[in-house]
């Protein structure tokens, strides 16, 4: 009777089973300079010059501008500098991995005709267009002595089971812990399941043990906690690009973009609080926490670049909005120490259960880009692009569905729209070529707390073979945010306050075809 019963609270909280929030909608939405080295040397201020295969993604207008049909191909080692600062504690970790950046051509059509269109292109491209590789580590003593425990892990639990009944987040008897997680998940959705990890894992206790019980405390007393968190992701965002672009008479290009992108991400967290406080009958938590992420997604771009004089161009491009579909995969891991009667006892909830969360819709801002560029003949050039893109407008999908409802209200009341803006330049010695660059990124938060602004700049030089170039490029940029360790429905959790800086080395081959 009991499991029939749960099969029915479960069809009637399907749509409360969703876990995603305002930080998996951002971390979608956001893009980084990736693609060649000279598109890195100048910060990706390409939008009104084309001629190369990463400012044909940024611009599509772009690849018209090629004389020749061209190919390139890019490699890239990149090195993650965090310095995690967490009440009294400090620490540091870095990490490097290489990647391949991008890959694609682009096929030139000269018309052999009077007509004013005077050629036409097509290419297809590889590009990274984020990367998701970070670690780093929260390690200090917590000080808030907050008498509702909100600066405890048990407040996390807390806020999943209050108001649940005790018999929708216990195991039954005889039920092994990890059929019950299963069938929790399965039957009652996420949030009953992280209310049976804090029962069963006796940091919860109900104020009476029946069946009805809705009200629990905690056995993990108020006080002052050491905290020992890491967190590591893996991963990133691509698209694949297919381009059609062409040239009018001598001034004016004109091209469109079809890009089909694609998400891969991992995540793993793991926490360690202990506390010596009077009281708490729980003196120990390790709790783990996995995430696996992958997606697809649509998005097109239209762009324009107009030669007004042989020296001066501007560029304008319009980047549609990302409806991406993505699934979700989680793995949790939780044990505790207790004291019991002078002994410590220690509760393992493994479960070895993978739960597969329902797949979902993800619909990225739009974005506006002007370019303005100053060709200084075969010597060298000077260019600068402004982008904006409103990150309030992102949002989950269905929006009649109620918990998207609420998170894209928070979305929208948090978010704000952010320029972006982008210097480069380059000069040209004989086959050399030296580039340099800057850009800033605004916050996309409102408060320019939670994330800060982003600061970069580049330099490189290339080698001009004849028909093939060599280029190589270094780029550094730097970000702060701040990171919950948990997430809590109506308080503020615990953070860590997080310098990041990204230093990559990227060397391109491109080649006339």
């Amino acid at each position: 009777m009991k499991k029939l019963h749960l099969l029915f609270i479960g069809v009637l909280s399907m749509s409360t089973i969703y876990a995603q929030d305002i930080t998996d909608a951002l971390r979608f939405s956001q893009d980084n300079i990736q693609g060649t080295a000279r598109f890195r040397a100048l910060s990706g201020a390409f939008g009104a010059l084309g001629g190369d295969l990463s400012g044909l993604s940024l611009n599509p207008a772009g690849s018209a501008v090629f004389s020749r049909s061209h190919a390139s191909f890019t490699l890239s080692n990149s090195e993650s500098n965090s310095d995690t600062q967490y009440y009294n504690g400090l620490n540091s970790t870095n990490d490097s991995n290489f990647n391949i950046d991008q890959g694609g051509f682009a096929f030139v059509f000269a018309s052999n005709t009077n007509s004013p269109w005077r050629k036409f292109s097509i290419g297809i491209s590889y590009e990274k267009t984020s990367d998701h590789d970070i670690n780093w580590i929260a390690r200090g003593t917590n000080t808030d002595n907050d008498p509702n425990f909100n600066n405890s892990i048990a407040s996390y639990f807390y806020d999943h089971a209050n108001g649940k009944r005790l018999d929708q987040i216990s195991a039954l008897p005889e039920e092994s812990l990890s059929d019950a997680y299963q069938d929790i998940g399965f039957f009652n959705g996420f949030s009953h399941q992280q209310a049976f990890l804090g029962y069963e894992s006796f940091i919860l206790e109900p104020e009476n043990d029946d069946n009805a019980n809705t009200v629990y405390t905690s056995n993990i007393s108020p006080g002052n906690f050491d905290h020992d968190y890491t967190y590591a992701s893996t991963g990133y965002n691509g698209k694949i690009t297919f381009n059609l672009a062409t040239q009018y008479k001598d001034n004016l290009y004109l091209g469109v973009n079809l890009n089909s992108h694609f998400i891969n991400y991992e995540r793993s967290t793991l926490l360690f609080e202990d506390n010596n406080n009077a009281g708490s009958i729980v003196n120990s938590v390790e709790f783990r926490n996995n995430l696996s992420t992958t997606g697809n997604g649509f998005s097109f771009q239209l762009g324009g670049i107009l030669k007004l004089t042989s020296a001066v161009r501007l560029g304008l491009t319009y980047n549609s909005p990302i409806w991406y579909t993505i699934e979700e995969e989680t793995t949790q891991f939780l044990a505790t120490v207790r004291d019991e009667g002078g002994s410590n006892e220690v509760q393992v909830i493994n479960p070895d259960v993978v739960n597969v969360l329902p797949q979902y819709k993800l619909q990225t801002p739009a974005k506006i880009t002007g370019s303005f560029a100053y060709v200084f003949g075969k010597r060298g050039l000077i260019s600068f692009d402004y982008s904006r893109k409103d990150y309030s407008k992102t949002k989950f999908r269905p929006t009649t569905d109620t918990y998207f409802a609420e998170q894209n209200n928070i979305i929208s009341n948090r978010l704000t729209d952010a320029a972006t803006y982008r210097i480069g330049g380059e000069y040209k010695h004989e086959q050399f070529s030296f580039r340099g660059g800057y850009r800033l990124e605004e916050s996309p938060y409102k408060d320019g707390f939670t994330i800060g602004d982003l600061n970069g700049y580049s330099f490189g030089v290339g080698y001009n073979f004849g028909n093939t170039k060599l280029d190589i490029t270094y780029d550094h940029s730097e970000r702060s945010f701040r990171n919950e360790l948990y997430r809590l429905e109506f308080d503020n959790a615990p953070e860590a306050s997080i310098d990041n800086s990204n230093s990559n080395i990227t060397l391109s081959l491109s080649f006339n075809i």
